[in-house]
């Protein structure tokens, strides 16, 4: 009696990897290459020398300042906006708010977290510009002179709130999944063992979705960090972030420097990507409480 082998299975390229090829050569072209010649870029002297010039540079006082800005605001916006969204989308799940509006709300937060650049800085100069509508009715019928009082649409408050208009509805469409993911079972058993609502938040539901909340975070910090058709459309250089000062050294003409551009891209790519890194991080983790 002899003992035959089946012959192993022939490895054929399945016709299911043509679905994400899109997605990978779209992310060769325009995320893998670019970085790699930045990469390259950025140890390369103006008479086309290997220098180590341009990385030292990145930490001259002005680059260094604007470093610290753009981390400032990116920070501020980044937390506004998630403690303002955080709200938005408790009140929307996990109240008594008509359904309908749940619907609304997150098709408008779909909508409004894509819309940034020249429109939204035109929107914002339109309506709290120095000759904004909203400035106009504050001081033509209520007296009130917002610029008088120091606020400053060309400033570090002045570009966070702008920041905000896509920052609130990103952090209620990133938040949503993980309150969803909050079983009625717990509040019930909660409430069965005597607990109030806010002890139920305090001691129950906030913990267990406070890692999707502090991984959100490092996105939206992540999302204006590399914002920069905004910033530039509303502030022009009249702000020194990293974005517009990188503008400036690989396209002006009295600042270029494509070398350094590209070790300031490369300083950028570092801070987002770390951002990213701990939001997939935190993600992953969080994804185990919710199942």
């Amino acid at each position: 009696m002899s003992l035959t082998t089946a012959p192993p299975p022939s490895r054929r390229l399945s016709f299911e990897w043509l679905g994400i090829a899109p997605f990978v050569i779209f992310a060769v072209m325009f995320l893998i290459l670019p970085m790699l010649y930045l990469l390259g870029a950025a140890f390369i002297s103006r008479d086309g020398q290997f220098t180590f010039d341009n990385i030292a540079g990145l930490f001259s006082e002005q680059i260094l300042a604007a470093y610290w800005i753009s981390i400032r605001i990116s920070g501020a916006s980044a937390l506004i906006g998630a403690l303002i969204g955080l709200a938005i989308a408790l009140a929307l799940i996990r109240g008594r708010l008509p359904a309908p509006l749940r619907s609304a709300v997150m098709t408008f937060s779909g909508v409004t977290s894509n819309f940034a650049g020249v429109p939204l800085a035109f929107a914002f100069i339109s309506t709290l510009g120095r000759l904004g509508l909203v400035t106009i009715i504050l001081k033509t019928v209520f007296d009130i002179d917002i610029y008088r009082a120091g606020f400053n649409l060309l400033s570090f408050w002045g570009l966070t709130l702008t920041y905000l208009y896509f920052q609130i509805p990103l952090m209620v469409l990133l938040i949503a999944p993980a309150i969803d993911g909050l079983k009625k079972e717990w509040s019930e058993a909660a409430q069965t063992l005597g607990a109030s609502t806010g002890q139920f938040w305090l001691y129950v539901g906030l913990p267990i979705i406070f890692p999707s909340i502090l991984g959100t975070l490092s996105l939206l910090f992540a999302n204006a960090f590399g914002a920069i058709a905004t910033a530039y459309a509303l502030t022009g250089s009249s702000l020194n972030i990293v974005p517009i000062l990188l503008y400036a050294q690989i396209r002006g003409d009295a600042l270029q420097n494509p070398g350094l551009g590209a070790a300031l891209a490369l300083g950028m790519i570092a801070i987002t990507a770390l951002a990213n890194i701990i939001y997939l991080v935190i993600s992953a983790r969080a994804e185990r409480w919710l199942r």
